[in-house]
């Protein structure tokens, strides 16, 4: 859940809401129906916009490894999965607690770096053409934290 609803809800076991923070809890849930087609969609659209990804890989990126570039494209897709998750319940947070800090520590040793940059920069080409912009600039927090979070525990 979102950390600030969370607190919400925890503040106000004892008592009302106050009207500004009703107002917070108002924009969530105005926002959701948004949240939810755009999680569906790239739910639905996963396999797709990866293959595109993966197709134009080896035209940005000559020569690397089979390994590393199956392994960077997995990460890929389960940062998409956690950026998705982060999106749905509008908490950044989940992204950095839950997947960069437990993904950087067995990136490190492969040293992807380059080919992990070409690869997120793929990514976003390929959800700018798969995604809707109210959509995209949904998604688009947790994805910058994840990319640069990976990118810089690489170094």
């Amino acid at each position: 859940m979102n950390i600030d609803l969370e607190s919400l809800f925890a503040e106000a076991e004892n008592r009302y809401l106050k009207p500004e923070e009703l107002k917070g809890l108002s924009q969530y849930v105005d926002s959701l129906p948004q949240r939810l087609e755009t999680y569906t969609q790239i739910r639905e659209k996963e396999v797709e916009i990866m293959q595109a990804v993966a197709d134009q890989l080896p035209q940005h990126f000559p020569n690397p490894s089979v390994e590393d570039m199956e392994r960077s494209i997995k990460n890929a897709m389960l940062m998409l999965r956690y950026c998705a998750m982060a999106m749905l319940i509008d908490n950044d947070q989940l992204v950095k607690q839950r997947f960069v800090d437990w993904l950087s520590q067995s990136i490190a040793m492969y040293e992807t770096q380059d080919l992990d940059k070409v690869l997120y920069k793929l990514l976003n080409q390929q959800l700018m053409k798969s995604l809707k912009t109210e959509q995209i600039k949904l998604i688009k927090s947790p994805l910058i934290l994840a990319q640069t979070q990976l990118i810089n525990s690489e170094k």
